[in-house]
């Protein structure tokens, strides 16, 4: 494999942690279920505590996929997945180049 391959793999990792939490892929779905959700929202779809919500929807924030949405006192949280998703397509066709015959 390439330095520029694992460089992109190297960069994915972040992604990679950041989904492999069953809290967090819960939010993910229940964003995609909905165009955008309060935390009160989430957390009743859920079963973890307010504060254990917020404290996902920030490392889903500070990895770019959620959005926050600012009305009045209420943050509405969206998904927001397009660099995530061209960062995996590089990460994919890079591997398919070097790494697959």
């Amino acid at each position: 494999m390439g330095q520029q391959a694992i460089d992109r793999f190297r960069s994915c990792i972040p992604l990679f942690t950041t989904l492999s939490d069953p809290a967090r892929q819960d939010i993910i779905l229940l964003l995609a279920e909905h165009e955008r959700l309060s935390v009160n929202e989430i957390a009743d779809r859920s079963n973890l505590s307010r504060p254990a919500i917020s404290h996902h929807l920030k490392i889903l924030r500070d990895n770019q996929l959620v959005t926050i949405e600012q009305k009045g006192t209420q943050r509405y949280y969206s998904l927001s997945l397009d660099k995530s998703v061209i960062l995996l397509k590089e990460l994919i066709d890079m591997v398919e180049k070097e790494c697959i015959d």
